[in-house]
């Protein structure tokens, strides 16, 4: 594996990168709390796939930049990171796969960007007319996505987050997923991530933007050929979100994981990179 540094105007993305340099591009991106270690577990086997795999510290997070104010975590803005990726890399399509709010953003770019994308792989997020209908009619996820409005309010979640050597984020990590999910190596490198300066008012930024700032796509049906993947499991989303999304997508397959969490790509790291690279390679 090595370090690339990719530029969005004055947006420096640090990203891991690996697999042969010529081989078709798949970019991989994490979600909150996580960074691109998130997918640590399926860069290998892309890799020795033949693909050339991206995994970014998206914006705010990790060593990435921090922009200030909440306007720079706008979806457009995090999707144009993502093609901005593509473009350093003269890559006319990319492959791209998401999990958890890389998945909402992976969703974006290929409703406001289909033309860039070669086919679309997301985990455990709905797609977004389904997460707006679902927060607005099932009050069951309305209690589920709780946190999305504590997140709203200034200083206090970042406060609670790190107070304690990062107690609460540690918690919310073991509670939510399978016992054994996160090693005690795991929440040492998630640790030293979310202690970088400014980073947890940077991730906590994202949840503020989804609520200032909607997003308009042109078309809600996705024409990029999609697959999801979904633990049933979820703590945060009701799974019956996933089978909804099929309808918003021209060409969609879903796989779902019975006794699998939120944190689907820990707990069946397997299995997803045997998914990822049967579908990107077909």
């Amino acid at each position: 594996m090595e370090t690339i540094l990719f530029q969005n105007g004055n947006i420096s993305l640090h990203a891991i990168a690996a697999g042969p340099p010529e081989g078709p591009v798949v970019v991989l991106l994490h979600g909150f709390p996580e960074f691109w270690y998130g997918w640590h577990r399926q860069i290998e086997p892309l890799a020795a796939a033949g693909f050339r795999v991206i995994a970014p510290d998206q914006r705010g997070y990790n060593l990435s930049s921090k922009p200030a104010g909440v306007a720079a975590y706008a979806l457009t803005e995090l999707v144009s990171d993502v093609i901005a990726i593509a473009d350093q890399l003269r890559q006319e399509k990319i492959f791209l796969a998401g999990h958890d709010w890389g998945a909402a953003v992976a969703w974006s770019a290929a409703l406001l960007h289909p033309q860039r994308i070669a086919k679309l792989v997301v985990l455990n997020v709905p797609h977004p007319s389904v997460m707006r209908k679902f927060l607005s009619t099932r009050p069951r996820q309305l209690l589920r996505s709780w946190y999305m409005f504590f997140f709203q309010l200034p200083w206090l979640p970042e406060a609670l987050f790190s107070a304690f050597n990062y107690r609460i984020g540690v918690r919310s990590l073991l509670r939510s997923s399978r016992p054994g999910t996160f090693s005690a190596e795991d929440l040492t490198q998630y640790r030293a991530a979310w202690s970088q300066p400014g980073a947890l008012t940077a991730t906590i930024n994202w949840y503020r933007a989804l609520f200032r700032f909607r997003t308009k796509f042109p078309d809600r049906t996705v024409h990029v050929p999609t697959r999801i993947l979904w633990g049933e499991r979820d703590a945060f989303l009701l799974a019956e979100m996933a089978q909804e999304s099929l309808r918003y997508c021209a060409s969609a397959e879903l796989f779902t994981f019975a006794n699998a969490s939120h944190w689907l790509q820990h707990e069946e790291p397997a299995r997803v990179s045997e998914l990822l690279i049967d579908f990107f390679r077909g």
